[in-house]
């Protein structure tokens, strides 16, 4: 519960930052009920927050999932993580998880099975996570999407240390409360490791 009551605030503060002037006539807007909706000065409009919706999901084949490494302040750490993306305007989640998939990695998914949803606050993301089963191994990775994806086994991802255990570009897992962590956690605990 904590977690949603602080990502919920991130994004009405970042929203509230971005949004002091309507869209339309450009006067000053004043926050009304309780913070929920920017009311315009001027022609009156509401403004409401905006909610961005990202797929994310853990593809695998058989006894190995896909794993890719991104862009950005993490690109260093050594972590891998489940693939993920926006979703298009027009697009069902399903079009999505596969479009983003393909994408960065060159991998076809057949089949999509949703998992779970987290509210991310940078700035105003809700993350819907995805089991997916890929039709193909060969990884084409586009260097534009992200670093590095490879599969992993069982076997290699629980060798990789914890977030704030791994020291410099040591593998380590995605952070605990994290919903890359669950789905990858999910899909360990459904495989027979004997």
């Amino acid at each position: 519960p904590e977690n949603g009551i602080l990502a919920q605030s991130r994004s009405q503060i970042d929203w509230h930052n971005r949004n002091r002037f309507c869209g339309l006539c450009g006067e000053l807007t004043t926050p009304v009920r309780g913070g929920q909706v920017r009311k315009c000065n001027g022609c009156q409009t509401e403004h409401f927050p905006r909610t961005d919706p990202v797929v994310i999901m853990l593809v695998h084949n058989k006894n190995k999932c896909l794993l890719g490494q991104s862009h950005g302040r993490l690109s260093k750490t050594g972590m891998y993580s489940a693939l993920a993306g926006f979703m298009d305007q027009g697009e069902s989640i399903e079009e999505a998880v596969r479009r983003e998939v393909m994408e960065e990695s060159g991998i076809k998914v057949n089949k999509v099975c949703y998992h779970t949803s987290q509210p991310w606050p940078f700035p105003s993301s809700l993350m819907l996570g995805f089991h997916a089963t890929a039709s193909n191994t060969e990884i084409c990775c586009n260097p534009e999407e992200l670093l590095d994806a490879r599969w992993f086994s069982a076997k290699e991802i629980m060798a990789f240390k914890e977030w704030d255990s791994a020291v410099d570009d040591e593998p380590r897992l995605p952070r605990r409360d994290s919903i890359a962590r669950w789905l990858l956690q999910r899909w360990l605990d459904g495989l027979d490791l004997s």
